[in-house]
């Protein structure tokens, strides 16, 4: 018996022996290197601009409702219209406020009837009282009569203002001569009170609205001549702060800055998105990390760039980003000074792709990355 024990112990050690020096498999990444070219980070210490976002918006422009609900009879204008000041661009369903007047005309005829006979009345008491053949009750009673028929003329009177005023609810009209930019309802649809109906602006004179920082808006004064660059036409027109915000309650900690325009012949629109640069001295003491826009690489709200391992694998890191200054966009953290990222590539960059750096490149210049 013991001698089969020492046979099993053998066994086993040698079972335990030839697997451990079975070699282990392993998995090769075949995959082709990508070629992309890198470049080093720019840094900037000495920037005179601060740098806001905006966005251009026509400084006469109105959003038109109604306070009555009711159905539209029929919409008059189209987007891109042109209307005039008073032309009527929307009309709502007014068959109850008709009724209401038809009943107001006919209090206006009853309380205007009974009037006339208490004037009359009145008038006749006042001859006789003066020649003292009516006493001071009867006279008293006759201007009772008089003042209260008046006085029911004067309220049907008001009431007849008060419904002409709601008929100007149920005929929309422009409130100035201008462009129709959007039309929220059709004929047939529900108008309700409070509502945007259809929205005009005039064309020519246009302002920015700049959301600026709380640790920069004491430096904003008004009057200051700014430079806003229009980012979909790459063009920069002058303009000047007109109104500053001293209060972020409703804006989500940052201060409204408004910006007029100088008139230019650049083909600006309503809604076009645009940086401000006001002439103010950053507060920032060390140097920015800048990094341009199109390097960027985006996954829902993160932010990042692809740089260079040291085994030359593309490497992603998520970065934490600030202020935009022309095609450039602060890094405030998730990557250093001097550090190098790639700019492009000839294939579609994943995290740990194999690739081949180029030469650095000059700083700044521009290019984009394919990412899957």
């Amino acid at each position: 018996m013991k001698n089969i024990y020492t046979i099993l112990t053998l066994s086993v050690m040698l079972l335990i022996v030839s697997c451990g020096g079975e070699d282990k498999k392993t998995i090769v990444d075949n995959s082709p290197a990508i070629n992309v070219e890198v470049s080093q980070v720019a840094t900037n210490a000495n920037s005179p601009f601060l740098s806001a976002s905006g966005k251009i918006q026509a400084t006469n422009s109105a959003d038109l409702s109604t306070r009555m609900m009711g159905y539209v009879n029929k919409v008059h204008v189209n987007v891109g219209d042109k209307v005039r000041k008073g032309q009527l661009l929307i009309s709502i369903s007014n068959s109850d406020l008709q009724a209401k007047k038809a009943q107001v005309n006919a209090g206006i005829t009853e309380a205007n009837a009974a009037f006339n006979n208490a004037q009359k009345d009145y008038n006749r008491f006042k001859n006789l009282f003066a020649e003292n053949s009516a006493s001071q009750k009867e006279m008293d009673d006759m201007t009772a009569n008089y003042e209260m028929a008046k006085a029911r003329l004067e309220a049907a009177n008001q009431m007849k203002n008060e419904i002409n005023a709601q008929f100007a609810y149920s005929n929309i009209t422009a409130p100035f001569s201008g462009t129709v930019t959007s039309k929220n309802v059709e004929a047939g649809n529900m108008a309700n009170p409070g509502v945007s109906l259809i929205s005009i602006e005039t064309p020519g004179n246009f302002e920015v609205m700049a959301m600026v920082p709380e640790s920069e808006i004491s430096d904003i004064k008004k009057g200051a001549a700014v430079a806003v660059l229009v980012k979909s036409i790459n063009k920069t027109i002058k303009g000047k702060v007109t109104e500053v915000s001293t209060s972020a309650k409703n804006t989500g900690g940052q201060y409204l800055v408004k910006i007029a325009l100088d008139n230019t012949d650049a083909h600006i629109l309503s809604g076009m998105f645009t940086t401000v640069q006001f002439p103010v001295e950053r507060k920032a003491t060390s140097s920015m990390v800048l990094l341009p826009t199109d390097a960027i690489v985006t996954n829902g709200q993160l932010s990042g760039v692809y740089t260079v391992s040291q085994s030359n694998t593309a490497l992603l890191r998520w970065l934490r980003l600030g202020r935009t200054f022309g095609d450039q966009v602060e890094v405030l953290s998730g990557l250093n000074a001097d550090e190098a990222y790639i700019i492009s590539a000839e294939g579609k960059l994943f995290n740990g792709a194999k690739i081949i750096p180029s030469s650095i490149l000059p700083k700044g210049k521009e290019a984009s990355v394919e990412t899957k």
